[in-house]
């Protein structure tokens, strides 16, 4: 067996500092990993960090300081035997033993079959038995659910895990098996931000978010480093110096969950949760809940048996940041300052043992949470304090002086040789939702919402050999493969006899996730105010979009006398978002460079990852002006249009020439790029169903 790093071997988890000395140190990731294990009901934690913060590190040492469970041996799916109303799929047992808490790690491209299991075709095929094989799910019934980059993981398999973390259990109807289970666990994602965001709506599904970042203080990166080096050089050695400290963890963590049940949670901290969550601006109840679970669990861990002022300071700051109204490029946070004054500095009240427990007070119900908003005094908080806030302020196209910047014209403007003279910076407005661009033909990259792909889900368009043992079986296929081998095999009556080697799944069409080049003109003939608004207002909008999509997008912008690679390909859409707000506009057309430099970066892109197909959005108005001769830059440009458009990439031109008198060079650059041409008025759908509706009632 593996020794794992020990959980209070890393800094920040320890329940004192360094040598034995000083407060207790446990930091907000493990103050939350501990709580969420305490009261799993809390929904889990999600931990969004650079790389190399230790964040897997100490997830997988949680379970080390967890107390052990008793099961029934044999059982697959790790009823609680002290529980009278527990039942498992596999039957009944009569011996019970402990064994440790369970850690399972989802891999990122799990299948849905191997999440919640599925029919065991060989043994069906072979045996003539349905037997049910356990997925994922079953096996961390009662322990934690570890999903390392859990923001790449496909939409459907994410919804399908926190509704089983949400309900606790797990029903299966598929190929012929039906079969409900206890899926109760701690789920627990890790995320890099720069790989990109989850949907809002399942960040706010985590109980608890934490932000972890690396040490700047140099003596506690020398500290990191020395355990890390000893660690690697003796693993056990290295774990013996711990245990101590992880079995009191250990049993301190089972004390509070112990304690949990008996909690007071009375109507002044109830009231106090209510009064905070309605100043963030949350929407839902959800928070409210979530709120009220942890500060519950943390009175539990600090040895109190009521909810202070103190508890529901650090609930908050845990469960509100990610669920507070914010744009969906708003990086999560908190305003501490406004949650000091909304809590004050009047400590609650210790409520007397005859008050409701918290079973009676946070329950599933959402009216026990909220009875006490209505209450004298809800309304006494005054107003100001959260129209201070700056989270208030959400569109930043609003800002003072976004409109007193002259017009410039259109016109190229040479570059100076710095680069700089006269490039100016328009900000983009609202975004809206632009029309759906797709790859051609069919792929088979990662699962999304853009481009027809063969994938996981979908509709059933034909049959292979499984590649796995199990997958979506396709009946009728099989028994097709098995009719024309019947002569050469042994039957039994009228019995058609089935072997692993007729075995057909179903293949599905659904739709995958693409990379997105943008290509954007931000020369002088752009710099007018309006136009590179408008161009970036539409760019943004193809940005959220391809955010919701689950895309990979990258950035390369072209000005004065080259291209540049403003954002190599990334999975962090709000990345590119913050680099095209800031994008200047001013000097001659370099078209050539840009369109060789997107052709560079699709090929090594097609390089990286053959199975991920590219959708290049070129935006211009189609002129050509770099270098010292006009007619040279354009045939440069008509050469580099031929070259990208051998590569075979589906290409848009999205057209910003706009005003009565139009010289059509966007429309011939996308005939020579063999691509779609859309007017950038034309990208809102919005606009286009309009037109559509226009030109209907015209020719009735």
């Amino acid at each position: 067996m593996p020794v794992h790093y020990p959980f209070s071997a890393v800094l920040g988890c320890a329940l004192t500092a360094p040598h034995g000395s000083g407060p207790e140190s446990l930091d907000d990731m493990g103050l939350a990993l501990i709580l969420t294990s305490i009261s799993p009901e809390i929904g889990g934690v999600l931990v969004r960090g650079e790389k190399g913060t230790a964040k897997s590190t100490t997830v997988r040492a949680l379970a080390s300081v967890l107390p052990p469970v008793r099961v029934y041996a044999g059982d697959r799916f790790s009823i609680d035997p002290a529980d009278p109303a527990a039942v498992s799929p596999d039957g009944a047992f009569a011996e019970v033993e402990t064994r440790p808490v369970r850690l399972v790690e989802l891999p990122v491209g799990a299948t849905e079959d191997r999440v919640l299991g599925s029919l065991h075709l060989e043994r069906a095929l072979s045996h003539g038995k349905v037997e049910y094989e356990p997925g994922l799910l079953a096996r961390a019934h009662r322990g934690l659910l570890y999903v390392d980059e859990v923001n790449l993981l496909h939409d459907h398999l994410v919804d399908l895990l926190l509704d089983a973390a949400a309900m606790g259990r797990v029903s299966v109807e598929r190929d012929g098996v039906s079969v409900e289970y206890a899926a109760r666990f701690v789920l627990i994602g890790t995320m890099n931000p720069e790989e990109g965001e989850l949907r809002p709506q399942l960040l706010d599904r985590f109980g608890l978010t934490v932000e972890v970042a690396a040490p700047r203080e140099p003596a506690l990166r020398v500290e990191v480093v020395r355990r890390r080096m000893a660690y690697d050089a003796d693993p056990t050695a290295f774990s013996a110096r711990y245990t101590a400290a992880d079995e009191a963890l250990a049993t301190r963590v089972a004390d509070a969950r112990e304690r949990v049940g008996s909690v007071r949670l009375g109507d002044s901290a109830l009231l106090k949760i209510a009064e905070v969550c309605a100043a963030f601006e949350v929407d839902g109840l959800r928070a409210d809940i979530v709120t009220a679970r942890t500060a519950v669990a943390h009175a539990a861990w600090s040895g109190r048996t009521w909810v202070i002022r103190d508890d529901i300071r650090r609930a908050a700051l845990l469960a509100l940041p990610h669920r507070r109204r914010r744009n969906p490029f708003d990086a999560p946070g908190l305003d501490e300052e406004l949650l000091d004054r909304i809590l004050g500095d009047d400590e609650l009240p210790p409520e007397p043992p005859g008050d409701r427990t918290p079973d009676e007070t946070v329950g599933d119900t959402p009216e026990t949470s909220t009875d006490s908003s209505g209450e004298p005094g809800a309304s006494d908080a005054p107003d100001q304090t959260v129209a201070d806030t700056p989270e208030t302020p959400t569109d930043s196209s609003g800002e003072p002086g976004a409109s007193d910047a002259p017009d410039q014209t259109v016109a190229d403007t040479p570059e100076s040789p710095t680069g700089s003279s006269g490039a100016q910076v328009a900000k983009a407005a609202a975004p809206y939702r632009p029309k759906l661009l797709k790859v051609d033909g069919l792929g088979a990259g990662e699962s999304g919402r853009r481009s027809r792909a063969i994938a996981g889900t979908g509709r059933r368009v034909g049959a292979r050999r499984p590649d796995g043992p199990t997958g979506s079986l396709h009946l009728v296929e099989t028994l097709l493969a098995a009719a024309g081998k019947q002569a050469t095999r042994e039957r039994v009556g009228r019995r058609v006899t089935l072997q692993a080697e007729d075995l057909r799944v179903a293949v599905r069409e659904g739709r995958e996730a693409n990379l997105v080049l943008f290509c954007v003109d931000a020369s002088g003939s752009m710099a007018a105010r309006k136009r590179m608004t408008q161009v970036k207002t539409a760019v943004l909008s193809l940005l959220l979009d391809a955010y919701r999509r689950r895309d990979k997008v990258g950035l390369i912008t072209f000005r004065g006398s080259a291209a540049e690679l403003t954002l190599p390909p990334t999975h962090s859409i709000d990345i590119a978002a913050a680099r095209l707000d800031g994008l200047p506009a001013g000097g001659r057309t370099p078209l050539a460079e840009g369109l060789l430099e997107a052709a560079r970066v699709l090929q090594r892109e097609r390089l990286r990852d053959p199975r991920l197909r590219p959708l290049l959005v070129v935006v211009t108005d189609g002129r050509a002006t770099g270098g010292a001769e006009p007619k040279a830059a354009v045939a440069r440009s008509l050469q580099a249009a031929q070259y990208v458009a051998a590569l075979g990439v589906t290409t848009v031109v999205v057209d910003s020439e706009s005003g009565p008198l139009r010289l059509g060079l966007a429309r011939a650059l996308a005939e020579t790029l063999g691509a779609e041409h859309l007017p950038v008025a034309d990208v809102s759908a919005e606009a286009l169903t309009s037109t559509v509706h226009a030109r209907v009632r015209g020719a009735a």
